[in-house]
């Protein structure tokens, strides 16, 4: 009986071991990792904005172009104001650190259900070094969750140059579209706001002029993306900023 106690405890005892030495190497792989996989995450990031811009990257060392081309900024809701930032870090720090407060129904209605007092922009830059575009971050709710994407808009504040749905759950085939190139330049040149900053561009079936038509067997997912604009490019998100640029440049 001595001998099968002694046995089942030098088995425990290895299990014990053998768990302790994966867990320190599991908690040693991950903390060795995140750097790379933060490293990673913000390439993808770069990439998207430049993507989404018309910046040709094959071939580019991506944070070397993306230094060279884009301006990262933050602008506040609260104050108008617009902030030049450094890294990526410096901007995602200064949001998660900005006041959040809930928006009105709305943004509830295209899914966004709070927000920081700082959003993200991105001031795209052609080889000389003169002001491209306007690349802002929009997110809104689909069909299966939340959508995210990148919208870039002209000089002028009112037309948009590019948009990309970097992340999304919606159904391939169908809703799942809304990362076709082929149905994404349907919103290139399109008027976004108009003179008076309401928002002009919209995504519906039998779509008039200067509208996108509505992806065919998605039409939850046409509305989200037709909500996530009309919000993101209102006076509750954007829209401060787009006036600016409609009054002669970001100041």
């Amino acid at each position: 009986m001595a001998d099968n106690k002694e046995t089942v405890g030098r088995t425990f005892a290895v299990v014990l071991v053998l768990c302790l030495v994966c867990s320190i190497i599991v908690a040693g792989s991950a903390v060795l990792l995140k750097p790379r996989q933060q490293a990673n995450a913000a390439e993808a990031k770069q990439l998207n904005i430049m993507a989404t811009a018309g910046i040709e990257t094959k071939g580019a060392e991506i944070a070397t172009l993306f230094d060279k081309r884009v301006k990262t900024l933050g602008y506040n809701l609260a104050t108008n104001e617009i902030v030049s930032f450094d890294t990526l870090g410096q901007l995602e720090g200064a949001i998660e650190n900005s006041a959040a407060f809930t928006v009105s129904k709305e943004g509830t209605e295209a899914g966004v259900r709070d927000q920081h007092q700082v959003v993200p922009v991105y001031e795209i830059l052609n080889d000389s070094g003169v002001t491209d575009s306007y690349v802002l971050d929009l997110r809104g709710a689909g069909l299966w969750g939340m959508m995210y994407a990148f919208l870039a808009i002209e000089p002028n504040g009112e037309n948009i140059r590019g948009i990309y749905f970097y992340k999304h759950g919606e159904t391939p085939g169908l809703g799942g579209e809304i990362q076709n190139p082929r149905w994404t330049a349907r919103f290139n040149g399109l008027q976004a706001v108009d003179a008076s900053g309401d928002v002009t561009i919209a995504v519906r079936k039998a779509a008039k002029e200067g509208e996108v038509d509505a992806l065919s067997g998605a039409t939850i997912t046409s509305d989200g993306v037709n909500k996530t604009l009309k919000f993101w490019l209102s006076n509750e998100a954007y829209g401060g900023f787009l006036a600016q640029l409609r009054d002669g440049g970001a100041k």
